[in-house]
């Protein structure tokens, strides 16, 4: 597969849930290789606006060669957490978050997310700041490290994989995925089936390095505040601790403040921000069978009231 290649997952779905408005102002907060923010552009008129954003160096190439091609773009380097200074004072009608890594980022050894490949242990989704896998994991604290592929793998080995990590590293500084998959998987007692024994811990340090959870939780809140009335999120997540943000973010808000029962309440005073759209909507088997990324996928739409 060309390592320049991304496959956009729910395309079709998260543009048809995202567009109401043709002329209104939209943001792809995760640009990657430009497939949602394209059929984004295709979807709008002369007068819609798209801003997108990525951490990527790689992805803002890409983005900004588009940019010269249609005055209805722009792009900003920096994450989606960041997005309200740059948004300003605009009113957006709908916000797109597809999560996780891109296929670049993947397919590409020497950016270090992948235990499929050996490559320099870097992880970074913006690879020119912020400390590296490698620095992180040859220096933080063994409970630390413990802490991050339990609390954001979800992998119940944590503690003897951190304790190899340890042991290993008091030989040599581990530089690359391979060796790294290397210890984890070694210390990974039972591998479950169809999956590789390094995937927990590796989801866990990039997920820590990249700050994506919290970058998650912040970006949820600001949409509350950048969308106008009847915009929409389309929020696209491929593992639990995401899905878990995003769910529990719209049911929330489409609740609104909770109070004791008996209470006489008024709808101003239950402050309800939000109304989810459409149950959790999953790639279908087709895409599934030409992407196989796809089938962790899960799409959740809500529209700001």
């Amino acid at each position: 597969m060309d390592s320049d290649f991304h496959y956009s997952v729910l395309l079709q779905e998260s543009i048809d849930a995202l567009i109401t408005d043709t002329d209104g102002v939209y943001v792809d907060g995760t640009f990657g290789r430009g497939g949602h923010s394209k059929a984004i552009l295709q979807r709008l008129s002369r007068k819609g606006r798209l801003i997108a954003f990525d951490k990527d160096p790689e992805a803002i190439k890409v983005g900004q060669q588009l940019e010269q091609q249609d005055s209805r773009f722009s792009i900003v380097h920096c994450s989606f957490a960041d997005m309200k200074s740059a948004v300003e004072a605009r009113t957006l009608s709908g916000l797109l978050l597809d999560l996780g890594v891109s296929s670049p980022q993947l397919d590409q050894a020497e950016r270090g997310f992948s235990f499929m490949q050996d490559g320099p242990l870097d992880m970074r989704m913006n690879n020119v700041a912020g400390p590296s896998a490698k620095e992180w994991i040859n220096s933080a604290d063994v409970d630390d490290i413990a802490f991050v592929l339990k609390e954001y793998g979800e992998e119940r080995f944590a503690k003897r994989m951190a304790r190899a990590i340890e042991r290993e590293r008091e030989k040599r500084e581990i530089e690359t995925t391979g060796e790294l998959a290397e210890i984890v998987s070694a210390a990974n007692p039972k591998w479950e089936k169809g999956k590789h024994p390094a995937t927990r811990a590796f989801q866990a340090i990039r997920i820590y390095i990249n700050n994506e959870l919290d970058d998650l939780t912040l970006a949820l809140q600001n949409s509350l505040e950048l969308l106008g009335r009847d915009g929409r999120l389309v929020v696209i997540s491929f593992h639990s601790l995401e899905d878990r943000i995003v769910k529990r973010f719209m049911r929330d808000e489409s609740r609104g403040k909770v109070f004791p029962r008996g209470l006489p309440v008024t709808e101003e005073m239950q402050d309800i921000k939000l109304k989810v759209i459409t149950k959790a909507v999953k790639a279908g088997d087709e895409e599934v069978k030409e992407n196989v990324r796809s089938r962790s996928a899960v799409m959740r739409v809500a529209e700001r009231l």
